[in-house]
């Protein structure tokens, strides 16, 4: 029951700060010699993350569920957007699956989304909101998203990120970051849940805390997040990635 609560924590404050969540499952284990969460709990643990945000943006959700023109318009960008990371994640399964082994590659990963986070101080702060963005802003984000298939790179911190490159405010990139993680946190969870009921496993009583788990801790996770972009922006968390990915390299 305490491993499935700390593996439910663990994804869910990771899946939204910009910290990477396949980074932190992979090196967390190596780091204190412990095993990661098997499959069954993997993609449930992801389903406890995909009711957090739909909780916490229940009104753009519900406001998409009316399918009038703005939300169709919203749809069509999120549609977009996913879409290089369905075909990276379906084209090279695989290959990322084998990074999982590598904690000195993830380390390094960690890394690289801790400076591209940092260099997010570097950019002028913009203005433009959901409503603001078009089909290319679109595309951009979701290529960024993409990169994040890749263990150790942080799909919040990618997609924010780019949203902060194309001008827009900070909050609003975090939202639409999160709108757009929707599509590929649900299918992750899933397909993983597909493949553990394949492989005979089951959904316990154990599994079912830690979902509750990681939805609570990553609802806690983007109020976190939003009020700390508009404080002081990612540079904290660029700071933790780094120093994170550094110290994994160096004892791994």
């Amino acid at each position: 029951m305490v491993n499935a609560i700390f593996w439910g924590i663990i994804q869910g404050l990771t899946e939204f700060l910009p910290i990477s969540s396949s980074g932190h499952l992979v090196l967390v284990p190596a780091l204190f010699d412990r095993p990661g969460p098997d499959l069954a709990t993997s993609a449930m643990l992801h389903l406890g993350t995909l009711a957090a945000v739909l909780v916490y943006y229940r009104r753009d959700v519900a406001a998409m569920a009316k399918f009038d023109r703005p939300a169709r318009r919203l749809i069509s960008l999120i549609v977009i957007g996913s879409i290089p990371a369905v075909v990276l994640g379906l084209t090279l399964e695989s290959q990322i699956e084998e990074l999982v082994s590598e904690p000195r590659v993830v380390s390094i990963m960690l890394i690289v989304t801790g400076v591209i986070l940092l260099g997010t101080t570097l950019l002028r702060l913009g203005d433009k909101t959901v409503r603001d963005i078009g089909v290319k802003d679109s595309v951009f984000i979701g290529f960024a998203q993409s990169f994040a298939l890749i263990p150790g790179i942080s799909r919040s911190g990618m997609t924010i990120s780019t949203g902060l490159a194309r001008g827009m405010e900070r909050t609003e990139a975090a939202r639409f970051a999160f709108l757009l993680g929707i599509p590929v946190i649900a299918g992750a969870g899933l397909l993983e849940a597909a493949k553990a009921i394949s492989e005979g496993g089951s959904i316990t009583a154990e599994v079912l805390v830690g979902v509750v788990a990681a939805g609570l801790a990553g609802y806690a996770a983007i109020a976190i997040l939003l009020k700390l972009l508009t404080r002081v922006g990612l540079a904290p968390f660029g700071i933790y990635c780094v120093l994170m990915g550094a110290l994994c390299f160096v004892v791994l």
